[in-house]
């Protein structure tokens, strides 16, 4: 036997892995599905103010129980373990994730599998309890006003621009024309607006002389500081 053979053997021998039991196994499984849909009731909880996709949210449940078993079959043996890395590194995901949120749930849920597939139930429900706090506590925190648009039409003249701006800064600070539209003797008037009297606003705007609308638009994107 030449020394590569000895190599080889004492390479394979000691990577071989140790064999789970059928509970283990099964156990494994079960936190894991377990931490998941607890992971999809949260996942409800915190996107109910915004678009919720039910598959996306069923996908995370089922993210973590794939991975978990991967991670389950790769204990078995490096050779099985290089054969799935060679198997998964040709597959290709194109689904682009927008928001940021659904990226640290997709990224919680993926560890949830890792961490239960290496037998390591514990730090999965300790770390699942300490992720729902963090998101909850900051969720809770408020932040800076976010502006609102203002849309008003108008008949076209010299004046109205002016009068609908002086009007709108007895409002608000923030007045930031964002676009002016002419067309057929009309005016539309785009305007970026922080104020916490809305109605008052809409209502002054709209006793204008020459304005024929007014409307006020709000949004839950980024805000600015």
């Amino acid at each position: 036997m030449g020394f590569s053979d000895i190599f080889k053997n004492s390479f394979l021998q000691g990577y071989t892995g140790s064999d789970m039991s059928s509970a283990q196994i099964i156990f494994a499984l079960a936190m894991t599905c377990l931490i998941g849909l607890y992971i999809f009731a949260v996942y409800r909880l915190m996107t109910r103010k915004t678009f919720y996709s039910k598959n996306f949210a069923i996908s995370l449940v089922a993210l973590a129980i794939i991975t978990a078993s991967v991670i389950l079959t790769i204990q078995s043996s490096i050779i099985v373990s290089l054969g799935m890395v060679g198997a998964l590194s040709i597959v290709r995901f194109r689904t682009a994730i927008k928001e940021p949120m659904d990226l640290v749930f997709l990224f919680w849920s993926i560890s949830t599998g890792i961490i239960c597939g290496a037998g390591l139930a514990k730090i999965a429900v300790v770390s699942a309890i300490l992720i729902t706090a963090a998101l909850f506590v900051l969720d809770m925190i408020p932040v800076a006003k976010t502006p609102m648009i203002l849309i008003v039409n108008a008949d076209c003249g010299e004046e109205i621009s002016d009068s609908v701006l002086t009007k709108v800064k007895e409002f608000s600070k923030l007045v930031k024309i964002k676009s002016r539209n002419i067309t057929g003797g009309q005016i539309d008037l785009v305007i970026e607006v922080k104020v916490s009297e809305d109605e008052k606003l809409t209502d002054a705007v709209s006793r204008l002389k020459g304005v024929n609308s007014v409307s006020l638009l709000s949004h839950d994107g980024e805000v600015t500081f």
